[in-house]
């Protein structure tokens, strides 16, 4: 199975940052975190390939080399997610999309072979099974009525139990599919989901109000995985809330930065996000910096909740 992997373009917004980018050489920010992991995800025996459109131009030749075209974006990318659609239609390759514009809004795209929303360590393994029993459905998601999931395959739509997934199940991305010098910075995540409830985002309708974090040593694999493929340089924690487990991450994931990075002599500077109640914690301050942190992004939106 031949499987080509699409990250969208970014429109001239704050997402693309391209304005800032042409004053260094790479192309991008960070390459799609999302579609690596999802990329781990598939069986080890089929060939995968990743365009991202931020760096290179999505060709027909790619897309007919392909079984199927795997699409992953947010809400910012669906201009080019429609031309990308309209690619994949006229060459006549398959599409399987997932991501959080199409959790939040699949009914809004047409010609789309299979969906396969909310979180791919839950939804993607039905899928799979699916496809390779010849009875693929058209959607696969974890919001709906659990009762009518079939593996017998007869509905069109398929349902499954889990709604959050457990990370500890989340692979390392498959970063050999990257041309890291192509990128300003390479990304992790550590959790999803966020306790607080601003009315305006949606990572809690994406991922919850619980924090789900993976295990000290999944990110210490992560970070080894990086550094063992050649980077130097800045790593974005992408977490919506970096912060929204205080206690794990002073206890257990940043003393174990620590000790990694100061036994691989500091290769990396790390970035994040967080709330404005970092503030409030001198503790962990001190022990971001000593990670090594050098900036957050803070989200000023959520005084109210403190």
């Amino acid at each position: 199975m031949k499987i080509l992997l699409v990250y969208p373009e970014y429109p001239d917004t704050f997402w693309s940052f391209k304005w800032a980018l042409k004053f260094v050489s790479p192309k991008a920010s960070f390459p799609p975190l999302g579609l690596l992991t999802v990329a781990a995800m598939l069986p080890h025996e089929w060939e995968k390939k990743l365009v991202d459109m931020n760096i290179e131009t999505l060709r027909d030749k790619d897309l007919e080399w392909a079984d199927y075209v795997f699409i992953s974006a947010m809400s910012v990318q669906r201009e080019s997610v429609k031309k990308v659609i309209e690619s994949c239609k006229k060459v006549g390759v398959k599409i399987v999309a997932g991501g959080p514009l199409f959790t939040t809004g699949y009914e809004d795209f047409e010609g789309v072979d299979h969906f396969v929303l909310n979180e791919a360590e839950i939804t993607l393994k039905y899928f799979l099974e699916d496809l390779k029993n010849g009875c693929a459905k058209h959607v696969y998601s974890a919001d709906q009525n659990p009762d009518m999931l079939n593996n017998g395959c007869p509905n069109q739509e398929a349902y499954v139990h889990e709604k959050f997934a457990d990370l500890k199940e989340t692979p390392i991305p498959l970063w050999e599919l990257v041309n890291m010098k192509k990128y300003a910075s390479m990304c992790i995540q550590y959790s999803r989901g966020c306790p607080f409830n601003c009315e305006f985002c949606d990572v809690t309708l994406l991922f919850g109000h619980k924090m789900r974090t993976k295990t000290r040593e999944q990110v210490v694999n992560e970070l080894e995985k990086l550094y063992s493929m050649g980077w130097r340089g800045g790593v974005f924690f992408v977490d919506d809330n970096l912060i929204g487990n205080k206690r794990k991450l002073k206890r257990e994931i940043l003393p174990a930065v620590i000790d990694w990075m100061k036994k691989r002599k500091y290769p990396f500077t790390f970035q994040t996000q967080v709330s404005v109640n970092l503030a409030d914690d001198d503790e962990l301050m001190e022990l971001m910096v000593e990670a090594g942190f050098e900036s957050v992004f803070v989200g000023i939106e959520t005084p109210v909740n403190f």
